[in-house]
């Protein structure tokens, strides 16, 4: 049996992550040889992520950031099984190294996410090994990009809700966070009513006419008040059509020609783990 000292072992734990008894485990399992005690430790976290596959990881962390020119915006969920792990420290650092290496890949999707490689390894194979650090499932579950003239990120208290908006323009930075502030309170569907997705009017119109019709209206009056409470969904769930948080008697519409007419949103998006 190889003699496994302290420095080894700390060295192995600086390069890995791991646990002090882990990484003496696998450095004796390895007869001493890093190489190969590193391969054990990522077998370890693919064998406890395999086995809690099945487990909910609805915990997590909810990050968004900007590049330095705030032209590119990327948001991501990092999930675990608990709330505990959620606010350690070293689960908020691994999943900020996460969101840097999405600010400066700038990948297209979760996959290519995914697929990024980082000192040999990939964004992928570094949530198993966390897996097995941790022992309990990790899963990088989101991921969603803006790229406009001005993105502002918001990372709601305690890392559960975070968002992207994209202007045309830049903006003022109390601007900008009210803008993504009302997104993370008020959570629209979309920027305005003729963003709203065909199966969501039809849902609320269907909804719309059920209702009426459980209130005992009348068979000929049931659509035109199906329309009127989808006047009433536009006006509550599209951002531009919202009334302002700040100022109830402001749309967010109403609110930026206030600011500057010529300030438009062109896109927004809203993570969350209650999602």
């Amino acid at each position: 049996m190889a003699d496994i000292k302290a420095a080894d072992i700390a060295k192995l734990r600086k390069a890995t992550g791991a646990g002090m008894m882990d990484c003496k485990k696998a450095l004796v399992a390895a007869n001493g040889d890093f190489d190969t005690a590193i391969e054990e430790i990522r077998k370890r976290g693919q064998a406890i992520a395999n086995k809690r596959a099945d487990r909910d990881a609805t915990e997590g962390a909810v990050l968004a950031k900007t590049t330095a020119d705030n032209k590119h915006g990327a948001i991501i969920i990092l999930n675990s099984e608990t709330d505990f792990v959620a606010k350690n420290e070293d689960f908020i650092n691994f999943a900020t190294s996460i969101i840097d290496t999405a600010i400066n890949s700038q990948p297209e999707n979760l996959d290519a996410l995914k697929a990024v490689a980082v000192e040999n390894k990939t964004i992928n194979d570094l949530v198993t090994e966390r897996s097995g650090i941790i022992g309990e499932k990790i899963d990088l579950s989101a991921y969603g990009t803006i790229e406009a003239e001005y993105v502002v990120p918001y990372i709601h208290m305690g890392n559960k809700l975070a968002t992207l908006v994209g202007f045309n323009m830049p903006v003022d930075e109390q601007v900008g966070k009210d803008i993504a502030m009302q997104i993370a309170a008020m959570a629209p569907v979309s920027l305005d009513k003729d963003d709203v997705p065909q199966n969501v009017i039809d849902k609320e119109l269907e909804i719309g006419r059920e209702q009426a019709k459980q209130d005992g209206k009348p068979e000929a009056m049931l659509d035109k008040i199906a329309q009127g409470k989808l006047g009433k969904f536009f006006k509550e769930n599209t951002l531009m059509n919202q009334m302002f948080v700040k100022d109830n008697k402001k749309t967010i519409k109403e609110y930026l020609k206030s600011v500057n007419p010529e300030i438009k949103i062109t896109k927004f998006e809203r993570f969350t783990l209650n999602a």
